[in-house]
Formats: structure tokens, sequence, C-alpha cells
């Protein structure tokens, strides 16, 4: 594929930011001016043009749908079987395939477990409860959302503790120190640890360092304005090796400084970096002037940002329109209004439209009156695949199957199907296990030497015994195997 090729159909600044491919580069992307085009046609530019090899290319960005659509997109510009060795990732799963490989030098087992957002929640309570705390006057997913913020600080729980100030830090640096020693005991890792820990490899083994900073030769970050602390340390650390840092986003764009993002990363980029280059995208290929008018007069009123102007060949556009409402029920009203007197007057269907709000719980007004006006309408969102009971109960099998010592998981499906064990059960097993120094597998496994009762000794001993099948049949077996398997195991 000639450059030629690649560049067609590209504005001046965009074949700039696609050609310039040594050194530090911050491209600018304002709203809508093509920066995901620039990014896939800068990769392929590379392997084509430059004849770097595609495993030497790393692209992060922040979700797996913007990654999905990354790697998409690549593998229609070049070769598929060289689309695939490009290192295409969200920050999570590049650290997840870095982890898997190294992390038996930080003391952990390869087969580690992923805790989700509720087991994470499940086991602060535990934490909590253990340690005598009020969740009533301390709040659980507030002491969870603090150790979330730490660790995206790269605060380990000893650095947290000689920093906590108020009654509120000292009680979560003590929740924060015992949650990590039963993460760890459980051979599992939440999401923030996934950065964190990384990183922690990154600086402890030079030789893991030197392996990634050789590995990839081209760094690029999407989205560079939502980056955290942890973020910005693994990006630094990973460019490290030959400089070539490639990072795409606009500050007029950070939204996420709620949840770490710090949006001085992109500001400070040239002070990182002297020798950076800074190319501005400020054609719109999306909306109408009107709309980039309005939005850059809104804009050039925040004191933190570097100066762009976005504009479009698009034309003028309609002009913006805009109603205040008294409450909630006269927004839906208005609303619908607008939507039947479209449907009536311009021959638009229901399935035209799309009502955006900013939370979940915004749309409840909306759907009241939708039902009382009698107009069909889809919810588009809900539970996710992954979110629903008996997916997370089967991924909970399976991690048990994986890593035995896996007590979050041992807990989520210990009674899934129902079995009989109930939470005092469960923590007198707890307790047992403690005591021993035990999983809760090991302890059900050895539940005939415990003080339960009977009938949960019972129980416990036949699930051990399930899990024990499960893990000899994954030797030999597939997953479907074993998803058959544990649908067929009968209850008692």
């Amino acid at each position: 594929m000639a450059a030629q090729t690649i560049l067609k159909g590209m504005n001046d600044k965009q074949s700039e930011a696609v050609l310039t491919t040594e050194g530090p580069v911050l491209i600018m992307a304002g709203a809508g001016s093509g920066k995901t085009r620039v990014l896939t046609h800068r990769i392929a530019y590379l392997i084509e043009e430059r004849n770097v090899n595609p495993w030497n290319i790393l692209a992060i960005t922040f979700t797996n749908k913007a990654a999905r659509e990354m790697r998409e997109r690549v593998g229609g510009l070049l070769d598929p079987e060289l689309a695939r060795d490009v290192w295409v990732s969200t920050f999570h799963a590049l650290c997840v395939r870095i982890l898997r490989r190294d992390i038996e030098k930080l003391g952990y087992n390869r087969a580690f477990t992923i805790a989700d957002s509720s087991e994470q929640l499940t086991l602060i309570k535990h934490v909590m409860r253990d340690q005598n705390i009020d969740t009533k006057q301390f709040d659980p997913k507030a002491v969870l959302g603090a150790i979330s913020s730490a660790k995206n600080d790269l605060l380990t729980p000893k650095d947290y503790a000689e920093q906590a100030a108020n009654p509120f830090e000292k009680i979560t640096a003590d929740v924060y120190k015992e949650y990590q020693h039963r993460l760890r005991g459980d051979s599992a890792l939440d999401f923030d640890d996934l950065i964190m820990q990384t990183i922690l490899l990154f600086r402890q083994d030079a030789d893991t360092l030197a392996y990634y900073q050789r590995k990839f030769h081209y760094v690029h970050v999407d989205e560079y304005q939502d980056t955290n602390e942890a973020q910005y340390q693994l990006v630094r650390l990973l460019a490290d090796g030959y400089h070539n840092l490639c990072v795409v986003g606009d500050a007029d764009q950070s939204i996420y400084g709620w949840r770490g993002a710090n949006m001085q990363n992109i500001l400070d980029f040239q002070k990182d970096y002297p020798q950076a280059q800074v190319i501005l995208l400020e054609q719109n290929y999306r909306s109408t002037q009107n709309i980039l008018d309005a939005a850059n007069s809104v804009i050039k009123n925040n004191v933190k940002r570097q100066v762009k102007h976005l504009w479009t060949e698009n034309g003028t556009g309609d002009k913006i329109t805009y109603y205040r409402a008294q409450s909630e029920r006269d927004e839906a009203y208005f609303i619908i209004r607008q939507i039947e007197k479209l449907v009536r007057s311009d021959h638009y269907k229901y399935g035209d439209f799309a009502i955006l709000y900013r939370t979940n719980a915004q749309s409840r007004s909306v759907e009241e009156a939708f039902l009382k006006s009698s107009i069909p309408y889809k919810i588009v969102g809900g539970h996710k695949f992954y979110d629903r009971k008996e997916i997370r109960d089967a991924l909970g099998y399976f991690s048990l199957v994986v890593n035995g010592a896996d007590n979050l998981s041992f807990e989520r499906v210990v009674n899934s199907p129902k079995r009989g064990i109930g939470p005092g059960s469960i923590a007198k097993l707890t307790a047992f296990a403690d005591e021993h120094g035990w999983s809760l597998l090991d302890a059900a496994e050895n539940v005939e030497l415990s003080p339960l009762p009977a009938r949960p000794r019972k129980q416990f001993a036949e699930f051990a015994q399930m899990v024990t099948e499960l893990r000899k049949k994954r030797l030999d077996g597939t997953i479907s195997d074993l998803m058959e398997l544990y649908w067929r195991t009968p209850v008692t």
C-alpha cells in the first residue's frame, strides 16, 4: 500500500499526523476531527512504508468497544495476518496480558482471578465486619471508592496509611491493608490492581521492563486527557525505550476527573517531552458550523486548555434551540410533544428518535410519560451480559476450577444452585479455614475435621467433590465440557 493510498482523503493536518512518526507527538484532536482514522492509518503507514514489525506497535485505548473498532479498522487497511500482530488493547487488557506472563515475579499465581465490582464490595463488607466497623457510619462503597482512588494514585496500603489525616481515611487505611491481604491470599487482583501491579512489576524487575521497552518501538495512546496517574506512569515506562510516543486527545473533552482522570497529563505533555511535536486537528466532520460556534464560545472560557478553533465544511446548519423545563414531568412531555409533532408533520417513525440522558435515574420520568402516551420505546442498556447472575455464576465456577484459592468465587457459587448452605455455615467454614491457614475450598475438602453440624458438612464435602471432578475434567476437556458438567451436576 503506497503512502499516497494511505493518505487518500485526508486533510493536511491529518496527513501530517500520520507521517510524523519519530519521537514524541501530541495530536490535539477536536471532537469529530477523525482521530481514530489518523491513528489507524498511522499504524498502517508504519508497517507498510516504514517496514516496522506489527508486533513492535502498541495502541492503547480506554474501552473494549474502541479497541475492537480500532482493530477492525487496522484489519481493513492491512493484510489480516499483519493486523492481528499489532497490539491494540485497553489499558487493563494490556496489563492482564503482561501479568499472565510475569506476575509470578511478584509472588502471585499466573492463574490469578480478577475480582469484579460486586465481589470487591462483598470482600470490603467482610473486612469491615471482621474489624467491627460500623457500615452505617462508614459506607462500604465509599471505602472501596477511596481504595480505588489510592490505587489509581499508586498508593500502597502503607503509603495510604502514612498520609491518612481524618477518621474516614484512617478507617479506610485499616480496611485497605486487610482487603489487599485477603485478595493476595485468594490469588486475586481487583480491576485497579491490574495497572498498579504491572507498574510494581516493572519497577521491581528491570529485565521485564526492558523486555517490553524493547518490544514496543511505537506506543500510541488514545483519549490521553482521561489518563490517571497509574496509566500515565505505565505509558511513560513503556515509551522510555524508543521515545516514539504518540498521544491523541483533547483537554476540552476531559470529563472524567471524578474517577481519577488528570487533564494535566495532556497539558503537560510538552513539559514531559520538550522535543515533542504538536499537531492540531481542528476540522470537524460531524457537526454543522452553528453547533461548533456554540461549542467554541462555551469552551473558550476554560482557563486550562490549549487554544484551538473547530471549523467545518458542512455548512451553517439549523440554529440551536433549547427548552427550559419547569420540572422532570414538564421536560418529559415536551419531548413527547416534539416527537409527536415530527411524526405527524414530517412523516418520521418513532424508531427515528433517540433520547440521551446523563444518568439512569433520569429515564424514569420519560418512561412514565411514554407509557401514558402509548408511545413504544426501548431502553438501551440494562444489565450487561457478563453482569447477569447466571453468567457470573458460571464464570465463578470456572475461576474456582482454575484457582482453588479464590475464596470470592467459592462464596459466590457454593450455594448456587441452592444447596441449603446459609451464611452461618459459610462463616463457620471461614473460621475453620482461617484456623488452619486454608482456602475455603481446602476447608471444604477437609470439612470432616471441622466442628460444623452433619448436614452442612455433607453439603460442603459434596460441593468440594464436584469442584474436584471439574478440575480433573479441565485437564482433558473443553470449556463446553466443563459447562455441560456444571449444568448437569445434581443438587441434593
